[in-house]
């Protein structure tokens, strides 16, 4: 059980991990009361609530198994866990105003579009789609975003032909859009600076008309691989400083700069990590 999920429901982390044997997800359960309790405590929340279940002799509490998952303080416990169609019978027995709000958000995720491209993003590693020659092309950025969004866009993959804004931001008009890219294209990515400013520069260009940020960021992170052996650790870039972040980046991206660089890891092969990145990514992306 080596591929992890980290999903996120009101700004808490909901971390899971991959049956290969059995095909599914085991979610944590200690997660899921904090997300829908906001218990200050947790696990003697969930103790409790265990040891009920066991004295109602409830099937629920023998479906529970313990699992190695990663904590904040980058070491692997052995964590309780229920998998997907018992998350959903646990939540049931937790009391609460967002018991319900939680399972509307369990239950559709995975069914909605950023839920089935999160899916084809978590693959993306193992494809290997984009031929190290076009790491850091249009031509890339487009293979990647044709991956993830293929089926759920009639657009995946291809440059936009209208123009677009975000939070009064205009990003490049999509008349001159070619022009823009080939000359984002030419720009160097040999160093750490380079490649972020590229990264910011496609940024301002915003090439497609939905699914920029969560594409633009592998793009990145490709980058970072075959030029500095690095990539990006997302878990440890907070979602509001990101965005910040990114707001300023079209006038200065110094913040910017900073927070990526003193995220950087060696960790490149790490599926884990990658698995990871990608649960942060959509995080940014969420409303």
């Amino acid at each position: 059980m080596n591929k992890i999920s980290i999903r996120f429901f009101d700004d808490r982390e909901v971390r899971a991990i991959w049956d290969e044997e059995n095909n599914k997800w085991w979610f944590s359960v200690v997660d899921i009361v904090s997300a829908i309790t906001d218990s200050p405590r947790p696990r003697v929340y969930w103790g409790t609530l265990k040891s009920r279940l066991k004295t109602q002799g409830s099937e629920l509490y023998s479906k529970c198994i313990q699992l190695k998952l990663l904590s904040a303080d980058g070491k692997k416990y052995a964590t309780d866990c229920f998998s997907q169609d018992n998350v959903i019978e646990l939540v049931k027995v937790i009391p609460g105003k967002k018991a319900m709000k939680f399972l509307d958000w369990f239950t559709y995720s995975d069914n909605s579009i950023d839920g089935q491209s999160k899916k084809k993003a978590y693959t993306f590693l193992e494809s290997n789609l984009v031929a190290g020659k076009d790491v850091g092309t249009t031509k890339a950025l487009q293979q990647i975003h044709a991956y993830i969004f293929g089926g759920l866009y009639d657009f995946a993959g291809q440059i936009r032909q209208k123009n677009i804004a975000k939070g009064g931001f205009q990003f490049a008009v999509a008349h001159f859009l070619g022009s823009t890219l080939k000359q984002i294209e030419q720009m160097p990515e040999n160093t750490f600076e380079e490649i972020v400013d590229k990264y910011v520069e496609m940024n301002i260009a915003h090439p497609f008309m939905e699914g920029n940020g969560r594409s633009t960021r592998i793009w990145l992170d490709l980058m970072l691989k075959k030029r500095l052996k690095k990539c990006v650790d997302w878990s440890k870039i907070g979602k509001n400083d990101y965005l910040n972040a990114m707001i300023k980046s079209s006038v200065n991206s110094a913040t910017l700069k900073n927070l990526l660089k003193n995220a950087l890891t060696d960790e490149i092969d790490s599926r884990e990590m990658f698995m990871k990145g990608i649960d942060y990514s959509y995080y940014y992306e969420e409303q």
